[in-house]
């Protein structure tokens, strides 16, 4: 099978086990379970045996609606848009992949782009359907992201994260501070905004921290470098719009900007990643090709 080979390009499908409903086939289950994907295309799958069973085999369309019977299918997006800035592999192990994520790229398949993802490019490139990523970014954040390459070490590397026992490094441009002295820590409570993908501050016990310093202090644009202690969602464009100065290209925060330029990318890159390694003790460190531009 060739990387171009369209199911290897794709990450692992996605599981659904049946639930009751009054439906007299599969085809007609599926369109009412997800009403955006029209019948043609729940078809055009069934014809290409894109849904199958636990075991691989494909299903047809017309087969009884079975309840508890789990069953595999893949994502797909028609006319999914094509990205047009390119990925890099950093550091490639026995265990390990680091990759550098342009801005724009989404980490994961999610709402219009499911081939157009780091994780399936990078699937499609290595051939390792194993592949999966240990943490996170934006899709307008560009930088390292740590991708495990095989199931049987990889709760080592994920306990890592949620141990707090991996530095991360952002660098971020914003306006300048001059009337803050730097380097600072900021701790607050971050919760659930509105509308419910921002995310706000709020009293109470903080639950995120980050440590910020200055690389450039000249002008009026700054360029700093942001320590996340914590990870919560959207955590560093909050501490910075906190402390009144946004990262360049922030759409989001401190306010909701529906008309902002889609093609300004968000001025905000994981730029290293250490740790000890959970298998050899070797203190790792990797450090992302990519910067940041006015």
């Amino acid at each position: 099978m060739s990387p171009s080979d369209p199911i290897l390009a794709a990450p692992a499908p996605s599981r659904l086990q049946l639930r009751p409903g009054d439906w007299p086939s599969l085809l007609d289950g599926l369109c009412a379970r997800f009403p955006r994907i029209d019948r043609a295309q729940w078809a055009d799958r069934f014809a290409r045996g894109r849904v199958q069973d636990a075991q691989g085999r494909a299903l047809a369309p017309d087969q009884a609606w079975q309840v508890g019977l789990e069953i595999v299918y893949f994502r797909e997006v028609a006319d999914e848009p094509v990205i047009p800035f390119a990925e890099a592999i950093v550091h490639q192990d026995a265990h390990l992949l680091v990759a550098d994520k342009p801005h724009f790229l989404p980490v994961t398949p999610a709402g219009d782009y499911v081939r157009e993802t780091l994780l399936a490019r990078l699937v499609a490139r290595t051939g390792n359907r194993d592949l999966v990523p240990l943490h996170r970014l934006d899709r307008l954040t560009a930088g390292l992201v740590l991708f495990s390459t095989r199931p049987d070490s990889r709760d080592a590397y994920q306990r890592l994260f949620r141990e707090r026992r991996i530095e991360k490094v952002y660098e971020a441009l914003a306006p300048g501070l001059p009337e803050l002295p730097f380097p600072l820590e900021r701790q607050t409570r971050l919760v659930p905004g509105e509308p419910f993908f921002r995310m706000a501050e709020a009293a109470g016990e903080p639950n995120a921290r980050t440590r910020i310093e200055v690389i450039d202090g000249t002008g009026p644009v700054w360029r700093y470098r942001l320590h996340p202690v914590t990870g919560r969602k959207h955590q560093l464009r909050v501490h910075m719009a906190g402390l009144g100065a946004p990262i360049l290209g922030d759409d989001l925060y401190p306010e909701l900007h529906a008309d902002a330029p889609a093609d300004a990318p968000l001025q905000l890159l994981a730029k290293e990643l250490a740790f000890d390694d959970p298998l050899t003790g070797e203190q790792r460190t990797f450090t992302s090709g990519l910067s940041l531009h006015l």
